[in-house]
């Protein structure tokens, strides 16, 4: 992911607009510069696009995840990703320019098993969101998109990806075989890679990384966010899927 600032008054506009279910939106106290979570200052070129890939440090091994895409740029792992219909995938839109993309669905592990499908077509939001329509239908499980309300400020979620597992430079060294997830907590609105609605949250047991960019947010099994920006340490920022679901529903359906 590219870095940036994000100023006071970009910060407190985006919190006007954002409509988490709890009324006391708290004000994003990240640090200034933050990386997107596919990339770190020091690999930032090497990544395509404006972004690459980013992992969870810390967490654990997700022992479920049948909605989960892992994305490859041009045969190279980058970002992670979900899938919502038959022939669509929801990443971020920092993962979307590097070259042919291709993902493997339904697997825990990004190296075998679940089937493989490449992207025939992308479309692109003003925000960190990108929808790529796949070159064939793909059965399985879908993730299920959450509304707005069904996320709140205090709560735990989870957020899942095969980003780096440790602070490492170039992160694509360090990223996981296995889907990780990691609890987070909720702290409040906040802007995404691209200045558009994201929902900040602290470091629990982890933290995204490179590699985890376009991965989910789960609230109560929903999907509420895609991974945009991370400071591996203590703040993670997800564009709100739950702002966003008039967009995603006039192109994928859903």
């Amino acid at each position: 992911m590219r870095i940036t600032r994000l100023l006071p008054t970009l910060i407190a506009a985006l919190m006007a607009a954002l409509t988490l279910s709890t009324a006391a939106v708290a004000q994003d106290r990240s640090p200034g510069d933050r990386a997107p979570a596919g990339v770190t200052t020091e690999n930032r070129a090497a990544d395509s696009g404006n972004g690459g890939p980013k992992p969870i440090i810390g967490g654990g091994y997700a022992q479920s995840g049948p909605w989960a895409a892992r994305l490859f740029s041009a045969g190279r792992q980058t970002c992670s990703a979900t899938i919502i219909a038959p022939t669509w995938i929801l990443t971020a839109k920092h993962c979307v320019s590097g070259g042919q993309l291709s993902f493997r669905i339904g697997s825990l592990d990004q190296t075998s098993g679940g089937t493989m499908a490449n992207g025939a077509q992308v479309h692109t939001h003003s925000s960190d969101l990108a929808l790529v329509r796949l070159d064939r239908s793909v059965q399985g499980t879908y993730a299920t998109l959450g509304q707005p309300g069904s996320v709140s400020v205090g709560q735990s979620v989870q957020v899942y990806g095969w980003g780096a597992t440790a602070r490492c430079s170039p992160e694509i060294n360090c990223q996981s075989q296995l889907l990780k997830y990691a609890n987070v907590t909720v702290t409040g609105g906040c802007a995404d890679a691209y200045g558009g609605n994201a929902i900040c949250a602290r470091r629990g047991n982890g933290i995204t990384a490179g590699g985890d960019s376009g991965g989910p947010m789960m609230a109560n099994g929903v999907q509420v966010g895609v991974a945009s920006t991370s400071d591996r340490q203590t703040t993670t920022a997800y564009t709100n899927v739950t702002q966003y679901r008039s967009w995603i529903r006039s192109i994928a359906g859903v």
